[in-house]
């Protein structure tokens, strides 16, 4: 009789799904993943593929099982995480088009689509009292702006709809029939008012989405669960043929990824902060920063707050950056030397960006950064700001940029990049603590966020400690958490978080390069300013 028991985590970002297979201490066994398309039109959209990615997500999980030689009698529970994107299904879990091409499969509104721009600026102008839980004001990031453009842009979809779910509650739905929604997904990207435990109907009304409360809101969610609650019977045979698991095998309730990394880091066993004074910091695609108060904090320009979105019975407030490692990339590309860069990347099996900081350490830890940077200045908004100033037509901004085209002016301009991203969270972490959110510790997970020269910057540029996890994959850690919650094996989510998820190494800011970075975010702020400026916005 096998007494072990395993979990698996599944983590669907915007360009892979992935699986990992974890023991009981949070020890990794195997992973794997599989690529996911990702469709662009012109005006800002972005769609994905919910049969795609399902197939990703079940190729993922059976070579992660099988790379981890656990048998399948021993997986005890599984976890999912996804981006916050819109899954539009008909009936019977059919896919609609959603967007100009009319392409039935293509039934996903990405969270990065900012075609809901217009509503979600008309949405603000309501001034309803639940925008108060989005920091003030709501992004198009966000569900309700994007149901808004489709019942105005696609009317015939938004009729025929069966069911809108987020990505997170469509892989739980798939997985065990279950419509149930994560608290996590409808809280913090549909209204729902996770404290009052109610979707706002005059809200719904006031916006023009007044069909959804006529039919008391059954096709956006009428049960709502805690993340890591065991969802209907578990695996249904279907789902448990398409993972190679058993049937019957308990599914969590998940989480946006984001949350995910979250719960992978800010519960765990370790000397720096604690659960209320350690800030999540989810750095991938995007940048998402989450820090956890036990009383409501109203912050202006952060979204939230959130209550047990994240970590259950606390408050949760979320800001982040909407482009990180894709404004990184976008930026590097932009170099004359990105060309031969890409190609010596290529070669060696790494990401631009990846070569670029493993480039930056081979010549100089990040206390060469002052020279390396010069006189460069990087605003690296390419996809607005989510954070502290909810505007998504903000634009990126380099400022002090010369005539070098050499490799060496590449790597500076990566770095000046990267400080950037770092400025943006330590403006967040300041305007959250004038509220009362004190942040000592920022926990840092993320692909874009391995790299300890980056890890290192964080730290300087924020002027705290940064702390990160010993689990190479945190993300999918805190989804494996979830399944071993819904199993049973643990009583609660802290007792799971504490049990399976451990701090490892520590960065402490360079007390000597503390006025050198003082002085650029002054200069990172006044350059936000002047954007404003130009752009009339000022």
């Amino acid at each position: 009789m096998i007494s072990a028991r395993h979990f698996i985590g599944i983590d669907v970002g915007t360009g892979s799904a992935r699986a990992g297979v974890f023991d009981a201490n949070g020890t990794m066994l195997a992973s794997a993943r599989r690529d996911i398309a990702l469709f662009r039109e012109a005006g800002d959209i972005v769609e994905q593929s919910s049969n795609d990615i399902w197939q990703a997500v079940a190729a993922s999980t059976r070579e992660a099982v099988a790379k981890s030689g656990v048998p399948t009698v021993s997986i005890a529970g599984i976890g999912y995480d996804a981006t916050c994107s819109l899954v539009v299904l008909g009936e019977g879990g059919r896919p609609l088009d959603v967007g100009p091409t009319s392409e039935a499969e293509r039934n996903i509104i990405v969270w990065m689509d900012h075609r809901a721009a217009a509503q979600a600026a008309r949405i603000n102008r309501t001034g309803e009292a639940v925008l108060n839980y989005v920091g003030g004001a709501i992004s198009p990031e966000m569900e309700t702006p994007k149901l808004l453009w489709l019942a105005e842009h696609k009317p015939e979809t938004f009729a025929n709809a069966w069911q809108f779910m987020d990505l997170t509650d469509f892989l739980t739905w798939k997985s065990t029939g279950s419509l149930a929604r994560s608290v996590c997904t409808v809280t913090c990207k549909w209204t729902y008012l996770a404290h009052e435990q109610r979707w706002d109907e005059h809200y719904f009304r006031a916006i023009g989405l007044g069909a959804l409360a006529d039919e008391q809101f059954r096709r956006i969610g009428t049960e709502v669960v805690p993340a890591g609650t065991a969802l209907g019977s578990g695996l249904t045979a279907d789902a448990a043929r398409d993972l190679g698991l058993l049937e019957g095998t308990p599914v969590a309730a998940g989480l946006i990824d984001a949350h995910a990394g979250g719960i992978g880091t800010v519960g765990a066993r370790g000397a720096a902060g604690s659960v209320l004074t350690r800030m999540a910091y989810v750095f991938g695609t995007s940048a998402c920063t989450m820090s956890t108060t036990a009383a409501p904090a109203f912050v202006e320009g952060v979204w939230g707050p959130y209550f047990s979105a994240m970590v259950p019975g606390f408050w949760l407030n979320e800001g982040g950056q909407s482009a990180a490692g894709a404004a990184i990339d976008h930026l590097v590309r932009m170099h004359p030397a990105s060309t031969e860069a890409a190609a010596r990347a290529d070669k060696d099996g790494m990401s631009l960006s990846q070569w670029l900081a493993t480039e930056a350490g081979r010549h100089g830890d990040a206390g060469s950064t002052p020279e390396r940077i010069g006189k460069l200045h990087v605003v690296p908004e390419f996809l607005g700001n989510r954070a502290p100033f909810a505007d998504p037509g903000a634009l990126g901004l380099i400022a002090g940029i010369g005539m070098d085209t050499s490799l060496d002016g590449l790597v500076g301009l990566y770095l000046a990049g990267v400080c950037g991203l770092g400025y943006g969270a330590r403006q967040i972490v300041g305007v959250q603590a004038a509220k009362g959110v004190l942040t000592d510790t920022i926990v840092v997970s993320g692909g874009a966020g391995q790299s300890p020269l980056v890890r290192q910057l964080l730290a300087d540029t924020t002027g705290l400690v940064v702390a990160a996890s010993t689990s190479p994959e945190p993300v999918l850690l805190g989804s494996a958490i979830l399944g071993a919650v819904a199993a049973g094996h643990f009583p609660d989510m802290a007792s799971a978080m504490d049990a399976m998820s451990e701090l490892g190494e520590t960065y402490q800011p360079n007390a000597a390069h503390a006025g050198w970075h003082a002085n650029r975010f002054q200069a990172f702020e006044l350059l936000q300013k002047a954007g404003r400026a130009v752009r009339g916005d000022a």
